[in-house]
């Protein structure tokens, strides 16, 4: 991160290619203050805003970041500059507040990165990112389950065919059982969800579980997946038959789908904050 005593800080965005001109982008940082400007360092370019120093010096960042208000904006002006980007090409996108001391630094960082960004945005510019969650709403798996478990079945087959004392202990048992079974049956339809889709992606990727909820602030039950796909666009039909074979597979389980893009490749980048 640049030096908070500097006057002016440049703020990276992310990579592109340096035939992509940000006449035309979105307002970047601080909105319409600040406008989105590009700094070649070869056939890589780097898509920047310059920002008061004082303002964007480290400590005054770290003693921002918890308000939610000041950081909002923000987040929504960097994704802003970074899908309009995507939406015209490759990008490697840069974690927020990516700060340089100046043009020099900048150039620098294009220069020493120059193969590794090369490979990056010939690899990301095969395809574009898609997002998936899968939520799980729990009564509707578990009415589900005994069609979903071997053990289940096992046991809700000599329930039914069982004397009525011995059916009420069974029945007993395949409920106690149910909520322990429920973990693994998740995790298997996942892995086999994760593993479909995956045929036609180039690359995929899952992160951890957040804590989510809906629009209106009401839970739409357990967030079970959360995954990444880097989609080419001669796949993108067989990827989303694929999904809607899924959805509709998987609606009597209990499995709701959240699927949005394209986005910025966040999740492919490979990219880490690094100091100017």
């Amino acid at each position: 991160m640049a030096s908070s005593t500097t006057s002016q800080v440049w703020y990276v965005y992310g990579v592109v290619p340096a035939t992509l001109t940000p006449a035309a982008a979105p307002p970047g940082v601080d909105d319409t203050e600040v406008r989105v400007e590009r700094i070649d360092g070869g056939p890589a370019a780097a898509l920047v805003s310059v920002l008061d120093g004082a303002r964007y010096a480290a400590p005054a960042i770290e003693a921002a970041s918890g308000d939610v208000e000041w950081l909002s904006p923000r987040a929504i002006a960097h994704d802003r500059v970074l899908t309009w980007a995507s939406d015209r090409g490759p990008v490697v996108p840069l974690p927020m507040f990516s700060l340089f001391s100046g043009p020099g630094a900048v150039r620098t960082m294009l220069h020493d990165r120059s193969a590794e960004l090369a490979t990056a945005l010939a690899e990301l510019g095969r395809g574009r990112e898609y997002a998936l969650r899968v939520y799980r709403v729990d009564d509707e798996l578990l009415a589900a389950i005994p069609a979903l478990s071997p053990r289940l079945r096992e046991i809700a087959a000599a329930a039914a065919a069982a004397a009525p004392g011995q059916r009420y202990l069974l029945e007993r048992k395949l409920g106690a059982e149910k909520k322990g079974e429920m973990r693994a049956v998740t995790e298997r339809l996942v892995d086999a969800i994760v593993a479909a889709l995956a045929a036609s992606a180039l690359r995929h990727a899952r992160s951890p579980i957040p804590r989510l909820t809906d629009a209106n602030g009401a839970p739409r039950g357990v967030l079970v997946l959360n995954a990444a796909f880097l989609v080419a666009p001669e796949a993108l039909e067989a990827f989303q038959r694929t999904l809607t074979t899924l959805v509709e597979r998987h609606a009597a389980h209990g499995l709701r789908f959240d699927f949005t893009g394209p986005w910025p490749p966040y999740h492919f980048a490979g990219e880490e904050d690094r100091d100017a």
